[in-house]
């Protein structure tokens, strides 16, 4: 099952804004999900997708022998400016998750936070997943739910644009035991944890300044429509945030699967 044309465009997509501005609101996932992967002073560590870096950063802080990988030229370009200004030593690669340029079993740790479960052909991306990490290397993925607050996200966005390509896997399935069982559990003993993170915000408006301008998918979904359709979305957007107005402003629970792996002999 091939879907070059579509990478294509999603490549394009993701790297159409500032990623950078709303990775900052993921810094909580960045950090858990590397201190419970351990990275060491020497390890090979690979961040598959790694968007702007932020996995990527944080092991390499702590010693990892970083690689960060992903199809996206202008988010890898952010992500090695980065890592320069931080004076940290990463390797950003452009390439698709689904064909990794990497050797077999060529990490200690193989991770992705957010990153992974957009490739189009899950399988394609799992198998590259258990090929590049050694035997007895270890596995860590951060993936949206279907059934929590993302996922609504995701459903609002669907009124407003085409469907995917027949074939292409839905990303929320990586954030259900039962598809990551079937992806991986052949190649990994797993264990899976269920956490939360907040999206705060000021107001629905401010959210929706933040990512109308700095999220690829949205800001590219705006800007294709007409005047009054673009005015639909954001209204749909700013009440969707509202619902979730407190005390304290804007605080949206969004819930994800963490997946953590050892690889079989």
């Amino acid at each position: 099952m091939e879907f070059e044309d579509l990478k294509k465009r999603q490549s394009a997509v993701w790297g159409a804004a500032p990623f950078e501005r709303v990775a900052a609101e993921i810094a909580d996932v960045h950090d858990d999900l590397v201190e419970r992967l351990e990275p060491l002073d020497g390890v090979t560590f690979l961040d598959v997708a790694c968007g702007t870096g932020g996995v990527a950063e944080r092991a390499a802080a702590r010693g990892a022998e970083v690689t960060g990988a992903d199809f996206a030229e202008a988010l890898i370009a952010t992500a090695r400016r980065r890592a320069e200004e931080q004076g940290l030593r990463v390797r950003f690669d452009v390439a698709d998750a689904e064909q990794l340029p990497y050797g077999d079993e060529s990490f200690d740790v193989v991770a992705s936070c957010f990153g992974v479960m957009f490739a189009p052909n899950q399988r394609a991306a799992a198998n590259e997943l258990r090929r590049v990490c050694r035997s007895g290397g270890r596995l860590g993925l951060a993936c949206w739910t279907p059934d929590g607050t993302i996922g609504d996200f995701f459903r609002l966005a669907s009124r407003f644009q085409p469907p995917p390509p027949a074939g292409a896997g839905n990303p929320l399935e990586w954030g259900t035991e039962e598809r990551v069982r079937e992806l991986l559990g052949d190649a990994f003993e797993l264990e899976f944890v269920k956490l939360e993170t907040p999206q705060t915000g000021e107001s629905g408006d401010q959210l929706w300044e933040l990512f109308s301008t700095s999220f690829g998918p949205t800001k590219t979904l705006a800007d294709s429509l007409p005047e009054d359709r673009r005015a639909e979305l954001r209204d749909a957007y700013v009440g969707f945030w509202e619902s979730y107005r407190t005390d304290d402003g804007i605080v949206q629970p969004r819930q994800y699967l963490v997946t953590l792996g050892r690889r079989r002999p």
